[in-house]
């Protein structure tokens, strides 16, 4: 199915669990900057709060209400039936999410999500990247500060870099933000399920083919100095490092021979000294139903920072990168990371997907394959900073 067999569906753009914390400030996002011919929905298993979101936004008259249930498989197909691209927000995804996707692949509907789950993430390749390949369907997960500024960051340092010789780039985060209910329900969904995202990811590596004369890897690394950033570098155990992983694989111009490193960088010691203590603490409490359950009730679903804490948020992602005689600094910047930024991020993709002329790709694919330069520009045009900080 080519994607000009789509264009006689009702919708430009469905964005699935538009009544969310998250979802919300999407709806709102696209309603104030979407181009005004975007025919669009939201959509939800409630229909009088997804009434009452469009009621609020500009212009709400014109966008669709439809009704669709991850427990009802039935009504995510519609749904996938009636869009060129369905956005959601709905997580956990490794719970919640395979149905929407398969109802995607299976009718050619380009698909994107917030994850930040590698097991589903490998779980989808497995089972649905070769439908999606023979309809068309572009899956494109982790359209969030997960992993948006770390995949196009590496992607925009990369083509700083010469081209055909062996690439390093390490990237620093640095942020202040608060989580919303969903994202600490996903995260500790994932820590709790370490065997599973272990077997998911050796049943993916059986199933990719080999990539031949170049090399990728993402190792680790250990905690460290970081001179180039003045700043302790605490390996981050994101999915972050795996998408730009994906992403050197499926482009050439990250070189033979590509490594990428993912920190967090922290300016002082006894600081970075207990934030690895805390993710410890958390992860071994995580395995256990009770403070699982427990650490969840801190904070509902649907709930998250005010606007006033938001306005205060920021984040700053450097990257040093090397290859052929030539080093380089760069920078992605922005503010809120987790909320008011990742429902921008979320927004501008989904529009990339349903307008922009874009490299001709299917399957499951990443932000830098499949959206790079195009996602680049729409994102500075939209105050999101891409820069060269030095060149040496």
């Amino acid at each position: 199915m080519s994607r000009m067999n789509r264009t006689d569906r009702p919708y430009d753009l469905v964005l699935f669990g538009a009544t969310g914390f998250v979802g919300t400030l999407t709806a709102h996002y696209l309603a104030e900057h979407a181009p005004r011919d975007l025919r669009w929905a939201v959509a939800g298993r409630d229909e009088r709060r997804l009434e009452r979101l469009r009621a609020s936004l500009p212009g709400g008259a014109d966008v669709g209400v439809l009704r669709a249930d991850v427990a009802e498989p039935a009504t995510l197909r519609a749904l996938a039936e009636h869009a060129r691209v369905v956005a959601t927000t709905v997580g956990p995804y490794v719970l919640h999410g395979e149905e929407l996707v398969a109802a995607c692949a299976d009718t050619g509907t380009d698909y994107l999500d917030l994850t930040g789950e590698p097991e589903f993430v490998d779980l989808v390749y497995v089972r649905h990247d070769a439908r999606a390949r023979e309809t068309g369907a572009r899956l494109v997960h982790a359209c969030g500060f997960d992993s948006v500024p770390h995949d196009l960051g590496v992607y925009f340092t990369v083509r700083q870099l010469p081209e055909g010789v062996p690439l390093t780039v390490d990237g620093y985060v640095t942020a202040d933000a608060a989580f919303s209910g969903g994202t600490l329900a996903s995260a500790l969904t994932q820590m709790a399920r370490a065997r599973r995202m272990l077997a998911a990811a050796r049943d993916r590596a059986r199933h990719e083919p080999r990539l031949p004369g170049r090399r990728v890897t993402v190792p680790t690394g250990t905690p460290r100095f970081a001179p180039e950033v003045g700043a302790w570098a605490l390996p981050l155990p994101t999915i972050d490092p795996r998408i730009v992983r994906r992403s050197a694989r499926a482009l050439e111009r990250y070189g033979p021979d590509f490594r990428y490193r993912h920190y967090a960088a922290v300016r002082r010691l006894p600081v970075a000294l207990g934030g690895i203590a805390a993710v410890g603490a958390v992860t071994a409490a995580a395995q256990l139903p009770p403070a699982r359950r427990w650490l969840s009730g801190r904070l509902e679903p649907g709930e998250g920072p005010s606007a006033q804490k938001r306005a205060k948020s920021w984040f700053t992602v450097r990257f040093v990168g090397e290859g052929g005689g030539r080093r380089v600094f760069t920078e992605v910047a922005g503010g809120d990371p987790g909320y008011d930024e990742t429902a921008k991020m979320f927004a501008e993709a989904a529009l990339c997907l349903a307008f922009d002329d874009l490299p001709r790709t299917a399957g499951q694919v990443t932000t830098a394959q499949a959206m790079g330069d195009a996602l680049t520009e729409r994102l500075r045009a939209a105050g999101i900073t891409f820069r060269v900080a030095a060149h040496r």
